[in-house]
């Protein structure tokens, strides 16, 4: 029949696209093999630096971000609390700024009034009350190092290198399994791709924190832009595309606070996958036509277009348990060792991605081994809401910035921010479709197909599993507000 040649068309084209992407990434790792360009850091050289700390109803981490930049250890510093909250963290700031202000250091609060342009607009607005030459950046998770700039400003005394990023690091990463599982991501992003892409001379991007922009690049590049929700990624390409040079200082660690939540983190993830799409349509014909080498437009392409690989996942999650049957139909033959296969050729790249991740990371994969099986899951469980992101991005104009909610010093059991309710549905639905392909597979002998079903299981279970749960306290809290309220 027709349908079994579509679905064993589709299913074999997934495949293929997720094998291509997993080659990329063993490409990836076959550049961390080349040498970090050389850099003379040891200059005497202090330029007045302006430190930009961006907030929106931040109250549990509000103190700890502006106490942690208070104290670096540069010359001449200008601080600017970019705060457009709306509930208590005003409060928060200003007490905080005036401590600050009364022991000397030059630290300004700075209220808009309106969250127009959101981040990117509060970033831009900044700049227009200051002409520091160099613009430092922390979200209000991070808790720089009182030697971060010390060890970040020599690699700007070439006036040619337009931004230098840090590494990130994880101080809850112990806290949950989702926290570890997010840290061993972060770490496959910071650890093997941007380091990676720096060594080989491709383009890499800005963070949105724990950087360092010359003022000159951002100007040049057009300036903070809000037309997507991911001005750093936007800004990144914009500035390089203008021949500005980036630096990655793997060696700088920046420490700063995961979502301890699965509603937080799909949140998060959410807002980087619809900002990526949305900055791929406004730049890939730019990049692509750009007078570069190929090479490094090949791989910027790849870069913006990697979230595609979600809704691929999506659909091959759905096309696996029918195209067992349909292949069967199709080839008049068991090929139900495709299966084990394509978990090798798919799976295994992204299993020896995360392990040199764990390695490079100088921790001990004996240790850490379980997280990869669970990372690879969660990316699959995660697949629904991060396809719903990249069609959002795709055909929608919303750029409307939701925050990623913080836990800052409670590291307990946190009540989870609502979330939309699609990406929690589809989830479930893909979390019941599984355990009913599961226990069919098993009951017909299916022992080839098992080892993705059960993955792919796995991660969608897990993510229902915790967006249920966290939905539950979501509401308790309501209850609890409430009759506090009315008391």
């Amino acid at each position: 029949m027709w349908i079994h040649w579509l679905i064993v068309a589709l299913y074999f084209s997934c495949l293929a696209m997720l094998g291509a992407w997993g080659l990329h990434r063993i490409i990836l790792l076959n550049w961390l093999r080349m040498p970090a360009p050389k850099a003379d850091r040891a200059v005497d050289w202090s330029p007045a630096v302006l430190v930009q700390i961006p907030l929106f109803n931040e109250a549990t981490v509000a103190q700890r971000v502006i106490d942690a930049v208070a104290r670096l250890d540069w010359p001449e510093l200008h601080i600017q609390v970019l705060d457009d909250s709306t509930d208590k963290t005003s409060l928060i700031v200003d007490t905080r700024v005036k401590h600050w202000a009364d022991r000397g250091i030059n630290i300004t609060h700075i209220q808009r009034g309106s969250r127009t342009g959101y981040k990117a607009g509060a970033l831009a607005h900044g700049l227009t009350l200051s002409d520091a030459s160099f613009v430092a950046i922390f979200d209000a998770d991070f808790i720089p190092e009182t030697t971060f700039l010390r060890c970040m400003m020599p690699d700007l005394y070439d006036d040619q290198v337009g931004m230098v990023q840090a590494c990130w690091g994880h101080i809850n990463r112990d806290q949950n399994w989702l926290t570890r599982v997010q840290a061993l991501l972060l770490d496959g992003h910071f650890v093997i791709e941007h380091t990676a892409r720096f060594r080989a001379g491709r383009f890499f991007n800005f963070n949105g924190t724990a950087g360092i922009w010359r003022r000159a690049a951002i100007e040049d590049a057009g300036g903070w832009s809000h037309d997507t929700i991911t001005e750093d990624l936007d800004l990144s390409y914009r500035a390089q595309l203008k021949h500005w040079r980036f630096i990655y200082r793997e060696d700088v660690l920046a420490p700063a606070e995961v979502p301890a939540t699965m509603r937080a983190f799909l949140t998060q993830q959410h807002r980087w996958a619809k900002g990526t799409v949305q900055t791929a349509k406004k730049l890939l014909r730019r990049i692509v036509s750009a007078p570069l080498p190929a090479s490094i437009r090949i791989e910027a392409t790849n870069h913006l277009t990697m979230v595609a690989a979600y809704p691929i996942v999506l659909l091959l999650t759905v096309l696996l348990p029918p195209s067992i049957v349909a292949r069967e139909a199709v080839f008049s033959a068991d090929l139900r060792l495709i299966d084990l296969f394509a978990v090798l050729a798919t799976s295994g790249s992204v299993g020896c991605f995360y392990a040199a991740t764990i390695k490079h990371a100088g921790m001990s994969i004996r240790r850490h081994w379980r997280n990869i099986p669970a990372a690879m899951a969660i990316g699959v469980g995660c697949s629904a809401s991060q396809s719903i992101a990249v069609m959002e991005g795709l055909f929608g104009n919303d750029t409307t910035f939701v925050r990623t909610p913080k836990q800052g010093a409670v590291m307990g059991p946190v009540i989870a921010p609502k979330s939309v309710p699609l990406p929690m549905l589809l989830s479930c639905l893909m979390a019941t479709y599984y355990i009913i392909s599961i226990c069919w597979a098993l009951s017909e002998g299916y022992w080839m197909s098992l080892p993705f079903m059960l993955l792919f299981g796995a991660g969608y279970v897990a993510v229902s599993w915790r967006l249920w749960i966290e939905g539950s306290r979501t509401v308790e809290a309501a209850e609890m507000d409430t009759a506090h309220a009315a008391k």
